[in-house]
């Protein structure tokens, strides 16, 4: 095997760990997002969680975040919670940061 082979291999493998990271930070941040809202939603408990599960479903509507923002968006009006979409955005990014440094952390 080359030189050149095995930067390729490794630039391969790199690739596709940085892929499942970012699959599960995804899905571990719209659990987090999804639990945020139900509480603002006012549901608890087991509501809470199948609405975590339900935000993690929405993600897999359409490519990027689009789908998990409409669906909060739309459940938020529909009950009336008032949250600005820059703060519902800002919420996205920073849960993106902390499941990202949860897994890393191997929690």
């Amino acid at each position: 095997m080359t030189t050149f082979d095995q930067r390729k291999d490794g630039f391969e493998k790199k690739f596709a760990h940085d892929e499942e990271l970012k699959f599960k930070a995804t899905a571990r941040r719209n659990k987090l997002l999804g639990l945020w809202a139900a509480e603002k939603l006012g549901l608890s408990g087991a509501e809470a969680e199948t609405y975590a599960k339900s935000v993690v479903v929405a993600d897999f509507e359409e490519a990027g975040d689009d789908d998990v923002f409409r669906k909060i968006r739309k459940d938020f009006d529909d009950k009336n919670v008032t949250v600005a979409d820059t703060e519902l955005r800002e919420r996205m990014l920073v849960l993106l940061e902390q499941a990202v440094d949860e897994i890393k952390a191997g929690r």
